[in-house]
Formats: structure tokens, C-alpha cells, sequence
């Protein structure tokens, strides 16, 4: 495998390439400013959102709109908004971090986050000048509020079946917009609305800018929902909704595309939501374990609870890796295409599609790993788990709609797959190449080669043998299955799932590797701890996944030769798991908080 510069890896070439550690972004070298952005976030979320989190489950009248009205006076929402438009301008994993922190808002982090991202970023990327300078200074500092319109009664996953529709006017002034839209989430106090509807008898979609005031939209009452109720959640009906032809966004029948690029963003913001939505639960689990006592000890000295405790924050370490490794990527290819003479409205959307097949793994990876953590809360909790009067009540609901969010996460998964042999299939990524030299390695007398007990030796090993675990079935099924491979879900799911444990595993070692070398090995156990924790989770469940494939599509010989090649590639030396958990666990119990 070669080793490319951070500068000119393409997206998804995780799988064929390695990458050193110095060309990774992590979150301990976010700088001064950075961070008094992150605390300001902080202080808001304890002094208004906290102290208010029943009144805004009720949608107290006027509530959510005021706590976003504060929020764009301090700048929040204005973060990666240009400066010519009032905002900080700020890159891409600066609003990442922002997304981080708010995260572990709950129904605000939605609100929040609709804004900013589905609601805002159409017009900032695709509006032309006059729809920016119109639109943006106002979203940026909360005066309007946004909301984004695209499902509809019967077109979800499949966004471009949607039935609305637009009919230029008789006098060509305005386009008039007839249909309905659901589960539109800022939709009972937006200004704006991003609505997509197809002219005519078009096949795609076009995207348009709609003010609330334009008239012809009314609303059902607010959805009763499972969680986040405090997010305002309506079905919006547009009748002969007038909206000037002006208020295009960008191309006609370029709605689905934008619809899709948007999305990228929406997943890897998702992602970093979910982390900080995940810590904030830790805390509360270690503060709780701490505090109860049974058999006259706190639960925090059972090993059982110590258990759960490390396991959560190894998963959300290895995600949050892997979550700033992609948001660097998207800033030097932003940087890059900049450079290059690219307008910077473009260069965003295209640094971000360049990087779709990770920003769909992590949308997976983020909300799974919440919902493992506000699962294992409830469970620390014992009993008052279950109680809608202690706290993991509100973190369990909230989290279940993550994994429906931007997609589902089977939708995701697919998507991964999709996407990576889409670009192999155009030369993009040379995905064969490296699949077929694991296949013939497969026929020959492994090299076990002298043993190197450095450190990260055995990591990087055991990651460069996951990739070729998952190029071998990859490979395999795309020769075998050919054209029915786009049919065979389970199958693509498998593999989705080897090709995230790479990833995922990877950054967690490649920032323990960064951060050992910043502050020494003694320093960072606890890295080096829950680093390994999760090789063991990635190892065994990429075994599990590669079998399930093999098992599905392959039979006699070659099944039995690949299932030999994925043991090998699947192999790990003897680790301690329990006493690195314990360990880990240890330093969570001392500080009292998640402390990584």
C-alpha cells in the first residue's frame, strides 16, 4: 500500500492506503480561540438550555425561538458563515467542534443544527450573490430562522419521488408550489424555507428560497414525538405558495443534487453531535456511579460498572478520531481546491462530496455509539434508568432518532458501498488492484516476517491485515455477485461494516500514535488503553461480518480458501482487555467525568 500526502488523499482510499499519523488533525490540538469557542458553547448550553430542558420539552410558546435568538447575539450560529456576511468564517472542523459541544443539548442541538446546516448552507453554497446577501447576515445571527423541506408522506430514502410541485405563474413572475411535506423540523417557527418540488413534468427536483410570508403554507399541529420533543416537528402544507422566480437556488432540476451534498454535511455534523450528546451521558453515568451506594460501596468500585463505563468511552474516543481526521480532510481539500482558483462556495461542496463515503460511516458510527452509551446509561442507572424523572430518560429518547437522521443507517451503509465502487468503476479509486494481490496472497505461504515489538507496531499490523479482510470480500463479492451485488443488501451491509471498523479503528491509532508522540508514552495509558479496547471490538466484529458475507455468496473451495484468509487476517495477539478496562475506568471514576 502507498502512503500519500494528507493534501491529495481521496476520499474512501482509507482502505488502500496508509496514512502517518503527523497528517491527522485531533482534538487536543484545536487552539485558543477554537476552544473559547467550544467553552462559549458550554456556558451557554448550562445557562440557558439546562436549567430550561422541561419547558422546552413542552414548547413553552416563543421558548426555542428566543434561546436561538441568544444564540446567534454570541455568534454560534454564525460560526462557519464568511465574514463579508457578518459571521466568523471559521473552518470546517471548527464547526465541527461547535456541533460537539451543542450536541449535548438535546432538542436544542436540533433546532440548532437544522439551522445552521440543512437550513442555511443550501443558500450559502448554491444561492447566487443577491440570495446570499439577502438571506445569510439574517440566518447567521438568528433575526430569520430556518427550516428544510424535502420529505414527504411517501418519499423518504428515495428523496426524489417527492410529488410536489411547481407551476410558473401566467405572467412568469412566480412559481406556485402545491404539496405537502412532513417531519420538518423548525417548521412551526421558520422564516425561511429550503422547499425542493419538480416544474412541471421534470425527473429531478428544484430547489427553492421560500419565506413563511410569501403566503399560501399552513401546518398541522406539532408532531407528538418519541424524543427530542422540545424540537418543533410539523407537516407543512404549500397551496398555490407564490414564490418569485428570483428564489430559485441555483439550477433548475439541481435540487436532488443539492438535497445530497447537503446531506454529506448533515451526516459528519450528526456524528459530532452524537459524540457530545455521548459525553455528556458518560459524565452523568460516572457522576451517578460515584454517588450510589450498595453493599456499602460506591457502584463505581464493581468491576461490572467499570466495564460499561470503559467501554463507552473507548467507542466514543475511536469515533470522535475519526470524526476530526474527516473534518481535516475536508478543510485541506477545501484549501487545495481554493488554491487551485475554485470559487470558495464551490470548493465547500466539493471538499465535502469528496469525502461522503466517510461522512455516511460516521453517521452510522456516531449514532450507534449513542445509543450504546445512553443504553449502558440506563443500565448504571439501575432502577431510576427507568424513571422519567432522572436524567437518562430524556438522553435515551433523544438519541433513537440519530440513527433515522440524514438517511437511515442501513441507507448509509449502502451508500458507503455504493459510492466506493461507483468511483472505482471510474478510475477513481483503484479498488482492484489491491483486492486482487490479497487474493493471490491468499494462494501463497504467508510471511509472518520478525516480530516488532515497537509501539503501534502491532496495530498498524493488525489494521493493514483488516484492510485486506475487507478488500478479499469486497473483491470476491463484486466478482461473483457482479450486477445482482446491488440487490444483495445483507451482504452490502457486511461490508459497509468492515470497511467503517477500518476506519474508525484506524483513527483512534493514528491519534493515540499523534498523541504519544506530542507527550510521551506515560502520558497517554489511557489512550493507549482504550485504543486497544477497541482493536478488540473491531477485529472480532469485522471477523463476524466477513463471515456472514462469505457465507452468503461463496461455496466449496473458495469459500473455505477465503474463510482461511480471513481468519489470518482477522488474527490478534493475546491483550488483557479486562485490566485495560479497569484502568480506564479507574481515571474515569477519579476525575469524576469523561476525561479524554
Amino acid at each position: 500500500m502507498e502512503t500519500t500526502d494528507k493534501k491529495t488523499i481521496k476520499g474512501g482510499a482509507f482502505l488502500i492506503t496508509e496514512t502517518d499519523f503527523q497528517d491527522v488533525f485531533i482534538p487536543e490540538e484545536f487552539d485558543e480561540e477554537q476552544q473559547m469557542i467550544a467553552q462559549t458553547c458550554r456556558d451557554f448550553l448550562a445557562a440557558e438550555v439546562y436549567p430550561n430542558l422541561d419547558r422546552i420539552d413542552t414548547q413553552e410558546e416563543g421558548l426555542m425561538p428566543s434561546l436561538m435568538d441568544k444564540a446567534g447575539a454570541l455568534g454560534i450560529l454564525g460560526v462557519s458563515i464568511p465574514e463579508e456576511f457578518g459571521g466568523f468564517g471559521k473552518n470546517f472542523n471548527t464547526s465541527m467542534l461547535v456541533a460537539d459541544v451543542i450536541g449535548a443539548g438535546h432538542s436544542f442541538a436540533v433546532a440548532l443544527s437544522a439551522h445552521t446546516g440543512i437550513g442555511t448552507l443550501p443558500i450559502l453554497y448554491y444561492g447566487n450573490e443577491a440570495q446570499k446577501a439577502k438571506y445569510i447576515p439574517k440566518l447567521g445571527t438568528g433575526e430569520w430562522k430556518a427550516a428544510y423541506c424535502l420529505t414527504e408522506p411517501n418519499s423518504g430514502s428515495d428523496a426524489n419521488s417527492g410529488k410536489t410541485k411547481a407551476k410558473l405563474s401566467s405572467d412568469g413572475t412566480h412559481y406556485l408550489i402545491t404539496g405537502q411535506k412532513m417531519w420538518i423540523t423548525n417548521g412551526g417557527f421558520a422564516d425561511i424555507f429550503i422547499v425542493f418540488a419538480k416544474i412541471d413534468d421534470d425527473a429531478n427536483l428544484t430547489a427553492f428560497i421560500v419565506e413563511r410570508d410569501f403566503g399560501g403554507i399552513t401546518m398541522n399541529p406539532e408532531e407528538h414525538k418519541m424524543g427530542i420533543k422540545g424540537s418543533s416537528t410539523r407537516q407543512v402544507f404549500f397551496n398555490d405558495c407564490p414564490v418569485p422566480v428570483e428564489n430559485m437556488l441555483s439550477d433548475r432540476q439541481n435540487g436532488f443534487k443539492i438535497a445530497v451534498n447537503i446531506l454529506n454535511i448533515g451526516r459528519i455534523k450528526l456524528s459530532a453531535a452524537a459524540i457530545g450528546a455521548s459525553k455528556a451521558v458518560i459524565d452523568t453515568a460516572i457522576n451517578y456511579s460515584n454517588e450510589r451506594i450498595q453493599f456499602d460501596r460506591p457502584i463505581s468500585k464493581y468491576g461490572a460498572i467499570r466495564y460499561k463505563l470503559a467501554e463507552m468511552a473507548a467507542k466514543v474516543y475511536a469515533v470522535e478520531s475519526a470524526n476530526y481526521r474527516a473534518g481535516q480532510n475536508i478543510d485541506d481539500a477545501y484549501e487545495r481546491l481554493v488554491a487551485g482558483g475554485m470559487d470558495a462556495s464551490k470548493a465547500k461542496l466539493k471538499s465535502t462530496e469528496e469525502y461522503a463515503v466517510e461522512c455516511a460511516i460516521l453517521k452510522v458510527w456516531g449514532s450507534e455509539v449513542l445509543d450504546y452509551v445512553v443504553d449502558e446509561g440506563v443500565q448504571i442507572y439501575g432502577g431510576m434508568g427507568f424513571s422519567a424523572e432522572a436524567p437518562m430518560d430524556r438522553a435515551y429518547r433523544d438519541a433513537r432518532i440519530n440513527r433515522i437522521f440524514e438517511g437511515t443507517n442501513e441507507i448509509n451503509r449502502l451508500l458507503t458501498v455504493d459510492m466506493m465502487l461507483k468511483r472505482a468503476m471510474k478510475g477513481e479509486l483503484d479498488l482492484m488492484t489491491p483486492a486482487t494481490a490479497v487474493a493471490a496472497e491468499l494462494m501463497s505461504i504467508p510471511d509472518f516476517g520478525e516480530e516488532d515489538d515497537a509501539l503501534f507496531a502491532a496495530e498498524k499490523k493488525i489494521i493493514k491485515n483488516l484492510k485486506k479482510a475487507t478488500l478479499m470480500v469486497a473483491g470476491a463479492a463484486v466478482q461473483k455477485l457482479m450486477m445482482s451485488l446491488s440487490k444483495e443488501q445483507e451482504i452490502l451491509m457486511n461490508i459497509a461494516d468492515m470497511a467503517g471498523y477500518v476506519y474508525v479503528a484506524e483513527s483512534a491509532m493514528l491519534r493515540t500514535e499523534k498523541l504519544v508522540s506530542l507527550s510521551g508514552e506515560a502520558a497517554c495509558e489511557g489512550q493507549l488503553n482504550m485504543m486497544r479496547i477497541y482493536f478488540v471490538e473491531a477485529v472480532d466484529a469485522l471477523q463476524k461480518a466477513g463471515k456472514e458475507a462469505l457465507w452468503a455468496f461463496a461455496d466449496g473451495d473458495e469459500q473455505r480458501m477465503m474463510m482461511v484468509g480471513l481468519r489470518r487476517f482477522t488474527k490478534m495477539e493475546a491483550f488483557n482487555v479486562k485490566e485495560a478496562r479497569q484502568k480506564v475506568a479507574q481515571q474515569l471514576i477519579a476525575a469524576n467525568k469523561y476525561c479524554y
